[in-house]
């Protein structure tokens, strides 16, 4: 369900209780109007008089085609959300006694997660009295840093939480 929000401006017959109003745009000459007069120079043009800025002394207002400008705000607003960037973190899971084989595997995967611009979540889970290795579990973690220094740059050294030791890894800029 969409709600439909009260208009963010106010147009024409809605602007109300003051005196006078300071007009901006094209096609007229800026300064303070009667808010009348103001009004009258929207209607010759076969436009709107919108409210720009409300609490300012007097009221700025403009002179143009509102449903255009609405369109227009939109579309900005859309072009500014579809270049804000979506952060994606790929977890990998080690042990705190991986072996080599499973280690070189999941490294390869976590090169290709930095390269696809993922951030990287790599942590070490212990499981019941594993928590004595966790010398191990950080060595094993700054070794991955290590070797995937050209990917990406650690953003957190390995850290221990609760019975999980986490780094974060995030990729490097592509030039």
């Amino acid at each position: 369900m969409r709600v439909i929000k009260e208009d963010q401006h106010r147009i024409n017959e809605k602007i109300k209780y003051v005196d006078e109003v300071r007009l901006v745009g094209e096609n007229i000459e800026i300064g303070v109007y009667p808010l009348e007069k103001a009004k009258e120079l929207a209607k010759e043009q076969e436009l709107d008089l919108v409210e720009i800025s409300p609490k300012a002394k007097p009221p700025v207002c403009k002179i143009i085609d509102y449903k255009k400008f609405l369109y227009e705000q939109k579309k900005r607003e859309k072009a500014l959300k579809s270049k804000a960037t979506k952060v994606t973190i790929k977890e990998i899971r080690f042990g705190p006694q991986t072996d080599e084989h499973d280690y070189e595997f999941k490294k390869k995967h976590a090169v290709k997660f930095l390269q696809d611009g993922a951030k990287l979540k790599a942590f070490v889970f212990f499981k019941g009295r594993s928590i004595i290795f966790k010398e191990q579990g950080q060595i094993l973690l700054l070794k991955l840093a290590q070797e995937l220094e050209e990917y990406g740059k650690v953003e957190q050294l390995p850290r221990l939480e609760g019975k999980r030791m986490i780094m974060f890894i995030a990729p490097k800029k592509v030039k």
